[in-house]
């Protein structure tokens, strides 16, 4: 099948290196000249996956145009800020038919869209799959096991996309839980970013583990007030991708908060940063979807405090260590 995949970060390159991989010819967009020239040149994206080698049926464009030229499936690895943009700019070279992947992890800021909204309004008349799940980019070029989830309203659809990117190494199960998916995939950056703060204050894997218990249950709870299955939250998109952006050592969101918890600015965090730490931005959706759905999320509050208002990290962990005293389910 022809497929184009819009965004040249790395999950959108290790998307693109699966398909190619699985027998599909490819065009990867991208924004950057460098990353054109790095895949077209040498079957690498020096830029943001440095090292590892390509697909030969992956090519590169920076022509939108020429990139959707007859795809059947559109992948969109973009970062969610500016998701609604490209999309809007893609949409007249989409060929009818072509079923839209969505890999993009986040919530719009402002209509507090999830990233299948946002594509869905851009690419009317298309069936839409969300993909998420525990995978760092490099692991996935580096044919180490993955195993993720695309989630539809439109089965086909979902089925679709599941068979072209399986292979030996790249499992994917379908869902019809879009909500659950997408909020997993979005929420579990914030709770990222929490761990990496209390990592960097110099606390121990008790904190950690706490962290990410507590933040699961936070990200249920917004998730089903939004109208998600709690049960997708113990599976890939949400319990699975809790864990690995938590304790993985490739992963942005953690590292970001463990600058922050060492006493960096949020600005210090983000300078000279090539890649994209989505928790930042989704830090504030979820505070505005957890007042909008009167949902209460500590975490999720702690960090846009430290993040954004100044508040120090460790009064901010001792606060919520004194918080009033309660179930641990909720009724």
């Amino acid at each position: 099948m022809r497929c184009a995949v819009i965004g040249g970060g790395a999950w959108g390159t290790a998307l693109a290196h699966v398909l190619g991989t699985n027998g599909h010819d490819v065009t990867l967009w991208a924004r950057e000249p460098e990353v054109v020239s790095s895949i077209n040149g040498q079957h690498e994206n020096a830029m943001f996956l440095a090292g590892a080698t390509l697909s030969s049926r992956v090519t590169a464009a920076g022509d939108m145009a020429k990139a959707l030229d007859q795809a059947g499936i559109v992948m969109y690895a973009a970062p969610s800020a500016h998701l609604r943009d490209i999309a809007r700019r893609a949409a007249p070279y989409v060929a009818d038919g072509a079923i839209i992947g969505v890999a993009t992890k986040g919530i719009e800021e402002g209509t507090l869209a999830l990233m299948t909204d946002v594509i869905e309004s851009e690419h009317a008349g298309h069936p839409v799959v969300a993909v998420s799940g525990p995978s760092f980019a490099a692991e996935v070029v580096a044919n180490q096991p993955t195993a993720i989830v695309a989630a539809s309203r439109e089965a086909n659809a979902a089925r679709t996309l599941q068979k072209a990117f399986s292979n030996s190494t790249f499992r994917v199960y379908t869902q019809h839980d879009v909500i659950g998916v997408e909020l997993g995939g979005a929420l579990k950056n914030v709770m990222a970013v929490a761990t990496g703060i209390a990592e960097g204050v110099g606390l121990g894997f008790n904190t950690r583990a706490a962290l990410i218990t507590r933040g699961l249950a936070e990200m249920t709870r917004l998730g089903v007030a939004a109208g998600a299955t709690a049960s997708t939250f113990a599976g890939l998109a949400g319990m699975g991708d809790l864990v690995l952006t938590c304790t993985g050592s490739l992963s942005r969101n953690r590292a970001l908060g463990e600058a922050v918890g060492r006493g960096a600015t949020l600005a210090q965090a983000l300078e000279g940063k090539q890649t994209v730490a989505e928790g930042v931005v989704t830090a504030k959706s979820a505070g505005q979807m957890a007042a909008k759905f009167k949902v209460e999320m500590p975490i999720v509050e702690m960090v846009n405090r430290i993040l954004f208002e100044g508040h120090t990290a460790r009064r901010a962990v001792a606060e919520m260590m004194t918080r009033e005293l309660r179930p641990e389910q909720d009724a």
